[in-house]
């Protein structure tokens, strides 16, 4: 069953305001057993944009859908030429405070688990263990045909090779890794097939309007179902593969705390939303429980 891509959400009734005190998350933090939930926010300051805050993509950019991507050659195309140039500048991000932050609450004991709904691998470069990737990672391919799973960095060695002088100046780039290319910019690239039996690759990723494997799901609900608490960093919340496990753990009676510049989606089943940047907090949080952040400065 496909999911129908929500791509904006818009709040119903008066806001719940946002605080700048970041004491109920230190207390979760110092408690222990917190889950977290990552969306694209914390990964802001790695140079990698969000979809819906400030600037995001979304006001510049359609993401590309499963539905399109199978059903079109001239889709996938222009995907994999925009994504081949994204992945250049993609693929050499480096993790920021928040990423380290996360890492060192994992070492020190104080999490239950990691979700994240980020595509870029940042977590593990930062040194987290047991991330669920909950929309997959675009480090790797999969081939639709045979099921094949090969390295991204392969994918992009014989994209080189077939498309020998693509270097088009891109308007930007996209949290999805797809930079924004002109229809005339990718008209002539060349996609290459699955070299294991031909068939259509498509990055290992979860595209709007495709559905989240039932088994990533479940083991999702799991870590929900084992946590003290419920911590969102970076996530509007707009889409339910992430909203659902928010009212999980509210129905479950376990506190959700939100560390979120902007209103989510989830802010109703929240003990408290905090609406500072997430680096910095992360790293004051971090100061406040005398853990050590490798590190000090946002790359």
């Amino acid at each position: 069953m496909r999911m129908r891509p929500t791509l904006s959400w818009t709040p119903t009734g008066d806001p719940r305001p946002g605080t700048t005190d970041p004491g109920p998350v230190a207390d979760a933090l110092r408690a222990g057993g917190v889950l977290v939930l990552s969306g694209a926010g914390l990964s802001t300051e790695s140079g990698i944009p969000d979809y819906r805050g400030e600037g995001g993509s979304l006001s510049r950019h359609t993401p590309m859908t499963y539905q399109e991507f199978t059903a079109s050659a001239p889709a996938r195309r222009r995907y994999w030429a925009r994504g081949h140039l994204g992945w250049r500048t993609f693929g050499r991000a480096l993790p920021n405070a928040g990423h380290r932050a996360v890492a060192a609450f994992g070492r020190h004991g104080l999490l239950s688990g990691v979700i994240t709904q980020n595509v870029d691998g940042l977590h593990q470069a930062a040194g987290s263990d047991g991330v669920v990737e909950l929309h997959g990672g675009l480090d790797r391919v999969v081939c639709l045909s045979c099921g094949a799973l090969s390295p991204r960095r392969e994918l992009a060695r014989r994209l080189e090779e077939a498309n020998a002088g693509f270097a088009p100046v891109a308007a930007g780039l996209n949290p999805d890794g797809d930079a924004d290319l002109t229809d005339e910019q990718v008209r002539d690239f060349r996609v290459v097939p699955c070299a294991a039996c031909g068939g259509i690759l498509k990055p290992d990723v979860v595209f709007f309007g495709e559905a989240v494997p039932p088994r990533r799901v479940e083991r999702c609900r799991a870590l929900v179902a084992e946590a003290s608490s419920l911590l969102v960093l970076g996530s509007s919340l707009t889409v339910m593969s992430g909203l659902r496990f928010v009212r999980q753990a509210a129905r479950a009676g376990k506190p959700v705390l939100i560390v979120n510049r902007d209103t989510t989606r989830g802010d109703q089943h929240a003990v408290t939303r905090v609406a500072l940047p997430l680096g910095a907090t992360l790293t004051t949080l971090a100061d406040r429980l005398d853990i050590p952040v490798d590190g000090r400065t946002a790359t």
